[in-house]
């Protein structure tokens, strides 16, 4: 049946999406720099701070891991625009609650719920695969990291700026943002996928477990879903230990923590929007993913010898010029393996991988943490849950340069 409103007969184009990401990057944003502190009014020591803090990332995780594929496969069944609405009106009432909990049982109820239903990343790069060619996913999906930079560029600093008034300002504010997003999809974004398009929805297909193996079984992407999971798992042990890790060793609080993710989003939102456009036309995207996970094993490495707060923006300036092109990359090689009517369940694999690895960090970055939570500020091993970072990106990278290097050997470019 055609559908009659306005918003479906927009056709779908880039700009529509890059807005809608970038509004749900700001809310997420304005949370980053305060969530930590929310948790440490509930608890009594460091240390008793660092492990709740590592249950409440761990309960969004766990919940999200289940419910991405599900919700990817509900997207191919009927369009991105109906599960983006879903997860607007998830992470608003999330943001809402935990600015009025009252216990840390409240916030983890709600990590948990936020977790079943939201699956935006997931939805919009399927939404972005849905209208563009495979040639120019890798620029786009480029684009799309630009618009999380652009998000941590805006909202980490306000949240900064906002919970040095209150602590809990930041997530009232963040909840009017995800509603002002659901008000924009719902009147203004239009659907990406036509119906010809689309498929029926197999629940057997849709459990993680079952996701996980297809997405292993696309050709040319087996040995990427282990680069995939270790990238991921020591990008969210990053950010696990990012805020307590500053405050432990520098002494930042929730306004210095926002600056520090302002410059990385500042500065990959240069890399995504305006470098890696002109990098794609003198590397393939092999040769940018593989460039991209070693600078990014020796980022690691370099916020944790750092000593000194300034050295960790030194860090970060260098650290996502160099590596800044891998994710992208990587993401346009698994969605071009991927057919069109499976854009939804391909993201939406990725997408439970990630979040397995988001239940799996706080695991990693916890212990690590309280570790080290008794040394005394400046202390150079304050810096070992990086150090744990850069193992596992050097060693995704040695199996990424393995795969790119036996795919050449089988697949040589054709003679001029």
């Amino acid at each position: 049946m055609a559908e009659a409103t306005g918003t479906a007969r927009r056709q779908a184009s880039m700009p529509f999406i890059l807005l809608t990401v970038l509004l749900d990057m700001v809310a997420i944003g304005l949370i980053v720099p305060v969530l930590p502190l929310i948790v440490g009014t509930f608890t009594a020591s460091p240390a008793e701070q660092t492990f709740w803090f590592g249950v409440v990332t761990f309960s969004f995780g766990v919940a999200n891991f289940f419910a991405a594929p599900v919700l990817g496969a509900l997207s191919d069944r009927y369009g991105r625009r109906p599960v983006l609405l879903l997860g607007f009106c998830g992470l608003a009432l999330s943001f809402i609650v935990t600015g009025l909990a009252t216990a840390l049982w409240m916030l983890i109820v709600v990590r948990l719920f936020s977790g079943a239903m939201q699956a935006n990343a997931a939805v919009a790069n399927a939404y972005v695969a849905d209208i563009t060619p495979p040639a120019e996913r890798a620029r786009r999906f480029g684009l799309l990291g630009a618009m999380f930079g652009l998000g941590f560029i805006l909202g980490p600093a306000l949240g900064g700026v906002l919970g040095a008034i209150d602590i809990h300002l930041p997530f009232f504010v963040a909840g009017a943002l995800a509603i002002a997003n659901w008000l924009y999809g719902y009147f203004v974004l239009p659907e990406s996928l036509p119906a010809e398009r689309r498929r029926p929805f197999d629940a057997r297909k849709a459990n993680p477990f079952s996701a996980l193996k297809q997405l292993g079984a696309l050709q040319g992407v087996g040995p990427l879903v282990v680069v995939i999971a270790l990238a991921n798992l020591a990008q969210f042990t990053l950010h696990s230990s990012w805020v307590l890790h500053n405050h432990f060793k520098f002494g930042w609080g929730p306004a210095e923590n926002g600056w520090s993710l302002f410059v990385v989003g500042l500065v990959s939102f240069f890399v995504q929007g305006v470098l890696l456009r002109h990098l794609l036309k003198r590397f393939s995207p092999q040769r940018l993913a593989g460039i991209g996970l070693i600078a990014s094993a020796l980022t690691y490495l370099g916020f944790g010898l750092a000593t000194q707060g300034w050295m960790m923006y030194v860090v970060i300036v260098v650290g996502t010029i160099a590596g800044g092109g891998a994710q992208a990359s990587i993401q346009s090689l698994v969605s071009n393996a991927a057919d069109p009517q499976n854009q939804g369940q391909t993201a939406g694999s990725v997408a439970s991988l990630t979040s397995l690895m988001a239940v799996l960090a706080p695991t990693v970055a916890a212990p690590l943490l309280g570790l080290v939570s008794h040394l005394p500020r400046g202390d150079v091993w304050i810096g070992l849950p990086f150090f744990c970072c850069a193992l596992l990106q050097a060693v995704g990278a040695t199996v990424a340069i393995s795969h790119f290097r036996r795919q050449r050997a089988l697949h040589p470019a054709p003679a001029l």
